[in-house]
């Protein structure tokens, strides 16, 4: 890539940030990481990636010339024009959006006419509002402000960075926003440029459509559990039709990490405080809580009470591919499978450091079949690939049980009975009446 390209800084050096970094780097730009927390910028100097992402420490190694890492705001403001914010916006106990971190932000920026925030982190819409307007309480009218949400998949951040579905770039017309969407030109996307409310909102809407989606499957899935039909050849049915698509059509036990369920509150929670009761998210909500807790009720149908019962939790990251346990499900198995008196063993080729500081009162295990051996049932929860190739007659054998809760609908229904394996999967056929065990 071209090195012709104007540094810029970004301020928050979590999973936004560092893959925002790290991307515009390999485009060619110098960047400038900024970060309170020094024990991470230190890290981060000596390689150390604080999260676990394909591909990602990889090209922070390959651009180290490029890539300059400081608690100090001083280089950044100095060196770059475009500050890209990429703080956390986690939720408060009222659904909102805890914006301290992002008003430190506006609060640390200097009066200029030379600089812009392009607001990365997902915040409610009407914070470029806000923002615009306590910068002028404060002097600093001549700061530029853009919205430029991200739309990353963990798992797969580094490829969406540079191989974007599309750029929404929300600004006021001025030359921030023009210098933004020349940032992202050579990556050939298509480009939303829009007024910045509506920017926002696209970040916001687009993740509880996806949410939605989700939710609407595992319905599907729920009733196909009564009826014995299959949600897999549902899914399929309906996903090649190009108005629906394959895409977040695969039922499970629900939706988790740090966006969908934020996002999905947040939005809810935005359209409230507006005088709007937005019934549709409140109904996803409901029904991604409850499609966890129905794990239970299909352990106890074959267990009975799940007190001294052993069960094995294969896989604790929301999702594979990373290590991000935020609104995990594995966080409300294991808190109701001990709360009904069931030792609780677990294994995730990943995860393990994040889940012991969220998990208590589970054993730890350091390999797949350590955690089946003895088990009474295995409940898979994250779709690791390395789970696809576990030998089911070993497992069978391991077990002191034979009740396989596939929570993610990972394997064939008939190679599980074949290994002489009882099948309870999400809304499967091979989960009905219609099993013969």
């Amino acid at each position: 890539m071209s090195t012709n390209r104007e540094p810029i800084g970004v301020i928050g050096t979590g999973y936004v940030g560092l893959v925002t970094a790290a991307g515009f780097a390999e485009l060619g730009n110098e960047v400038f990481c900024v970060d309170i927390d020094s024990e991470k910028i230190e890290g981060l100097k000596n390689g150390q990636i604080p999260i676990w992402e394909p591909g990602l420490e990889e090209l922070v190694a390959k651009h180290r010339d490029r890539l300059h890492f400081s608690t100090d705001l001083g280089d950044a403001l100095q060196r770059a024009r475009l500050l890209f914010v990429a703080v956390g916006t986690p939720p408060t106990y009222s659904g909102d959006a805890d914006l301290s971190a992002v008003n430190a932000v506006v609060d640390a920026m200097p009066p200029s006419d030379q600089h812009a925030l392009v607001m990365k982190s997902t915040v409610p819409v009407g914070t470029g509002e806000t923002i615009k307007r306590v910068f002028a309480e404060q002097g600093k009218q001549g700061f530029r402000y853009v919205s430029c949400p991200e739309f990353l998949k963990e798992g797969s951040a580094i490829k969406d960075f540079l191989e974007p579905d599309r750029v929404v770039v929300g600004d006021d017309g001025d030359w921030a926003g023009d210098a933004v969407v020349d940032l992202y030109a050579p990556l050939n996307a298509p480009l939303v440029r829009t007024d910045i409310k509506s920017a926002e909102m696209v970040k916001l809407a687009s993740n509880a459509f996806l949410a939605t989606k989700i939710s609407f499957i595992n319905e599907i899935a729920n009733v196909c559990e009564e009826t014995g039909a299959d949600v897999v050849e549902v899914a399929k049915g309906m996903g090649l039709d190009n108005r629906i698509g394959p895409k977040f059509l695969q039922a499970g036990i629900g939706f988790g990490g740090s966006c969908f369920p934020k996002d999905v509150t947040a939005l809810k929670q935005l359209a409230g405080n507006s005088g709007y009761h937005f019934q549709l998210l409140n109904s996803v909500i409901e029904v991604n809580e409850l499609q966890k807790r129905r794990v239970i009720a299909k352990l106890e149908k074959h267990l009975g009470r799940l007190v001294d019962k052993k069960i094995a939790l294969l896989g604790l990251a929301f999702k594979p591919n990373t290590d991000d346990m935020r609104e995990a499900s594995s966080l409300v198995l294991s808190s109701r499978l001990q709360a009904a008196g069931a030792h609780v063993r677990a294994y995730d080729p990943v995860a393990e450091e994040e889940a012991r500081k969220l998990i208590r009162g589970v054993s730890f295990k350091s390999t797949a079949l350590d955690a089946i051996e003895g088990a009474d049932a295995v409940v898979l929860v994250t779709e690791w690939p390395e789970f696809a190739e576990l030998d089911l007659a070993e497992v069978k054998n391991a077990m002191a049980g034979t009740l396989l809760v596939d929570g993610r609908n990972l394997f064939e229904p008939g190679r599980v009975r074949d290994a002489g394996l009882i099948y309870e999967g999400v809304g499967r056929a091979a989960s009905s009446a219609h099993q013969e065990v």
